[in-house]
């Protein structure tokens, strides 16, 4: 009996404890191109990198800006920003992190060799970093700069002794050295990385994982079957067609939450004569995709509810601007239009053209949810409208280069406002091209505008937070007043998770370990 007694009140002590740290393995929707955080600017590198890694500042779930190597930051004067470090943090290496350490991670990064797209943007306007001392460093730059912080928040800060190291250094391990929450162990390419619970940073609390599998499943329906199955405790990019299965299914949860990332359309601003616009009889017309009246006719032919609801299985928002409500610089005033085939004939007819014309659209068929799915959707739905159009799908690989070469006349993309406001969609895709001021990077239809570009270069040069908003707004309201791009809708970020793991879901869709608990039953 006294066994009896004590079993009892050992089994009873167990349900009450906290869960011990356990083994989490998690399946990737991305393979990623390099460990090196700050090689490549893509969303698959920068979201596990901030598993190992933290930026001078961070930021949190709905990409507010928030404490990370620093704790504290003010403006010294319009140029020039004092950062004041976190006391105690420590490298995984044991080593003190120190103002020298910022100042050499932000010199490596343009050094950073044959980067496919470089983080040199984030760190341009920055003239001088200065060490005050060992846990205050000065950042200087040539004009006020009121988005450094943001910009800041995509950079990792190594330490000093792996400032000249390079890309290979970080994929064998040797330089995988940071302060986040988890210690690298081993990476095989296309295949996985492993990690462990690194020692907590004074003041986090610790994770309720002693070791963490990230392994790289691109295809759904792989993704899927290796949670129920078992194989794994957590996936990302849960295939919208399945969501509604899933919720249903007792060993699974859904953690589901707003995205950053706005689907849009670009089109042909440029040229006289598009390459893949003619007219009903074949032969070659003036561009019309020039005139606003031709691209309001688009916008208002999109049922926009209707690929929320039937293509993405609901799982997204009908979008009317290139940042969701809630973020910097949005326009309350501008909502998704509603579809309005008659509006638009009478806007084609208005143009000069009452029969309509020909047109190809060009999308990707593997870089976003269900996006080969969603061009078909829009062509029917421009068809409808007199605007006779054929779909080409394309593996990114191949669509992105030919985008970027201005090979097409409209064409599907998707932007992610990843610094958490509007200045971070609007200069890339709407500010007039010009590389050696870094506008218009991916201003993949040549959009040009004087008012909007002042706007904007207005805004990104006001330190007033209230004026700054301002004059994002007027720069989105000129934009969109002229369906420079056509907003779609913006995507939902999906985890699914099995037994009892549950995940808080992240705006910009990253899947960090310290999202990941532990419950007392399955599901979220």
């Amino acid at each position: 009996m006294k066994r009896t007694i004590l079993l009892a009140a050992l089994v009873a002590a167990a349900s009450q404890a906290p869960a011990k740290a356990q083994d989490l393995r998690i399946g990737l929707g991305s393979a990623i191109t390099s460990l090196d955080p700050q090689f490549h600017v893509v969303g698959s590198n920068s979201a596990l990198a901030r598993n190992f890694f933290d930026g001078l500042v961070n930021q949190d779930d709905r990409q507010q800006i928030v404490a990370g190597i620093a704790d504290t930051w003010h403006v010294v004067e319009p140029t020039v920003w004092e950062f004041h470090l976190r006391p105690g943090l420590r490298f995984h290496n044991g080593q003190p992190v120190e103002a020298e350490d910022v100042a050499a991670s932000l010199r490596r990064v343009p050094e950073v060799k044959n980067s496919p797209s470089s983080f040199l943007p984030f760190v341009r306007p920055i003239t001088a970093v200065e060490v005050v001392d060992a846990s205050i460093v000065r950042i200087r730059t040539q004009e006020p700069y009121p988005l450094l912080p943001n910009a800041l928040s995509r950079i990792a800060i190594l330490p000093r002794t792996v400032e000249h190291a390079d890309t290979a250094a970080f994929n064998d391990g040797s330089a995988m050295i940071g302060t986040g929450p988890l210690r690298f162990v081993r990476y095989a390419p296309g295949d996985r990385v492993e990690a462990e619970a690194a020692e907590p940073q004074p003041g986090a609390a610790p994770l309720p994982w002693k070791h963490v599998t990230f392994r790289f499943l691109t295809n759904d329906a792989a993704r899927v079957a290796a949670l129920l199955s078992g194989d794994l405790d957590m996936i990302e990019q849960v295939p919208s067609a399945d969501i509604a299965r899933l919720r249903h299914d007792a060993r699974v949860g859904i953690a589901s939450g707003a995205s950053n990332r706005i689907m849009y359309l670009h089109l042909d601003h440029a040229r006289e004569h598009s390459p893949f616009v003619r007219g009903k009889d074949g032969q070659e017309i003036a561009n019309p995709l020039r005139d606003p009246r031709v691209r309001e006719a688009l916008s208002l032919s999109i049922n926009r509810e209707a690929l929320v609801e039937r293509v993405m299985d609901g799982e997204g928002t009908p979008a009317g601007q290139l940042v969701p409500q809630g973020y910097f610089g949005f326009v309350p005033g501008i909502a998704a239009p509603k579809a309005d085939l008659a509006k638009a004939k009478q806007l084609l007819t208005a143009s000069g053209l009452p029969n309509g014309f020909r047109m190809t659209l060009h999308v990707t068929n593997d870089r976003y949810p269900n996006d080969g799915r969603v061009g078909q959707a829009l062509a029917q739905m421009f068809t409808r409208a007199g605007i006779q159009t054929q779909l080409e799908a394309q593996p990114g690989s191949v669509f992105f280069a030919r985008a970027s070469n201005l090979d097409y006349s409209l064409i599907m993309g998707g932007a992610a406002a990843e610094t958490g406001e509007a200045s971070s969609v609007l200069r890339p895709l709407l500010a007039t091209w010009n590389p050696q001021l870094g506008d218009g990077s991916g201003n993949r239809g040549r959009y040009s505008n004087p008012r909007f570009d002042a706007a904007l270069h207005a805004a990104l040069t006001t330190v007033d937070d209230a004026k700054r908003e301002a004059l994002l707004q007027e720069a989105t309201s000129i934009a969109i007043g002229e369906n420079a791009v056509i907003p779609l809708f913006s995507l939902a970020n999906s985890w699914a998770t099995a037994g009892k793991v549950h995940y808080r879901p992240r705006s910009d869709g990253y899947t960090l370990a310290i999202n990941a608990t532990i419950g007392d039953t399955g599901g979220n």
